[in-house]
């Protein structure tokens, strides 16, 4: 284990510091020199040299040469272990002191080594920018490398606008489904804010009165044809359609219903503005707009028989049918549809590796649903023998449970 490099401070100089070391070692021995050497580089924050010292103190107080002879591998057991819980607790107590000077790169320098990473999120949570240089770090330790990336993907959205951040999304999105929501839902809500202040400004200006804080942008547009020329919009239209475009990860109802917004001043734009997109949603925007809505609990069977259609006619080309078939279930399965969810996964991706799957599988259906028979007969067609026994089990001890 290394710890890392690093040269926040330089070692103290001074004659007086040097002289304490010096009268500490002769009036109270080795232990009180190392001491009073802990405390000079504490008090001068130099975080390198205070590892140094607390790894120092721990080869004294285990009887092991001050001055290494070689790697830490050939110090015999159980005084080996000793060292090394020594040493990681040094590594703790010095990322720790960065922490609580401010100093997140510096702890995450010293604290990843030991592989103790919440202490760096909580310090990236309570986070309030201060200096461009350091919020760029912070950043890119909280997003980039995955520590806290919701806060890192908030501080992009505010220090660097939507642009960098869409592709930070595209490029390296969290590896948690619950931390992509959490950045899609933001995006969102940046988004609706921006368009909203946007189409509120125009409206005021032509009309000499300010709309209601309480009006939607769907409000806000209808009977406002004149907000869509042939050359007009109200935000940068590749963000607006990669925000809708990811807004149906969103959960949160709250920002479901800003999605739909989106989504409807999209669909009013200009055609040379609507951008397309693969299917299922050939129809961009207003594609969009029908299965968030059906998301939204609101028009469920317009939507799901919108998308049907689009499977059947993609099962008729021999194109996009998996693409088509999974927006399907998802929109089934999350208004709670399992049977039809059942259905239309066993009927189109039986043959789709999970892994490239974009909703929930067909084990995981079958299980929700009550419908391991299912699960069983698509299992003993593939000679899927684990997931055949696995739902073989399942319905016999549904058959055994009384009630």
């Amino acid at each position: 284990m290394k710890p890392p490099a690093s040269a926040c401070v330089q070692a103290p100089e001074a004659e007086a510091e040097i002289t304490r070391i010096d009268q500490a070692l002769e009036t109270g021995g080795p232990g009180a020199a190392i001491d009073a050497a802990i405390e000079l580089l504490e008090a001068a924050d130099d975080h390198r040299g205070l590892l140094d010292a607390l790894v120092l103190k721990a080869r004294l107080e285990l009887g092991l040469p001050l001055v290494a002879p070689g790697p830490s591998s050939a110090i015999p057991e159980p005084t080996r272990t000793e060292f090394e819980d020594r040493y990681i607790a040094a590594i703790r107590r010095v990322g720790e002191r960065c922490l609580a000077a401010g100093d997140i790169p510096a702890g995450w320098t010293y604290l990843r080594v030991i592989s103790e990473l919440e202490p760096v999120a909580a310090a990236i949570r309570a986070y309030q920018p201060r200096d461009d240089e350091i919020t760029g770090q912070v950043i890119e330790i909280a997003f980039h490398h995955g520590v806290e990336p919701v806060r890192g993907f908030e501080l992009l959205l505010e220090y660097h606008g939507a642009c960098p951040a869409i592709s930070a999304l595209e490029q390296s999105p969290p590896r948690e489904e619950s931390a992509r929501v959490a950045c899609v839902e933001r995006l969102i809500a940046r988004l609706h804010r921006d368009l909203r202040a946007s189409i509120v400004a125009e409206i005021t200006e032509r009309e000499q009165s300010t709309p209601a804080a309480a009006d939607s942008i769907s409000q806000l547009i209808t009977e406002r044809g004149w907000l869509f020329g042939e050359d007009s919009y109200h935000i940068d239209v590749s963000h607006l359609l990669a925000a809708v475009r990811y807004s149906v990860l969103a959960k949160a109802p709250a920002a479901i219903a800003h999605a739909i917004d989106l989504a409807d001043y999209g669909k009013r734009l200009a055609a040379r503005f609507r951008y397309d997109c693969p299917a299922p949603f050939q129809d961009s925007y207003a594609d969009y707009h029908a299965y968030l809505t059906g998301l939204a609990g609101r028009s469920v069977d317009e939507a799901a028989r919108l998308f049907e259609a689009k499977l059947a006619e993609a099962v008729r080309e021999g194109d996009d049918a998996p693409a088509c078939a999974m927006a399907l279930v998802n929109l089934l399965e999350r208004n709670g549809r399992l049977l039809a969810a059942v259905d239309v996964a066993s009927r189109h991706l039986a043959e789709i590796p999970e892994a490239a799957l974009s909703c929930p599988t067909i084990a995981q259906l079958c299980t929700r649903a009550g419908r391991l028979d299912v699960l069983a007969d698509l299992a003993r067609g593939k000679r899927d023998l684990a997931a055949y026994a696995a739902a073989r089990i399942g319905l016999a001890r549904t058959r055994s449970t009384p009630g």
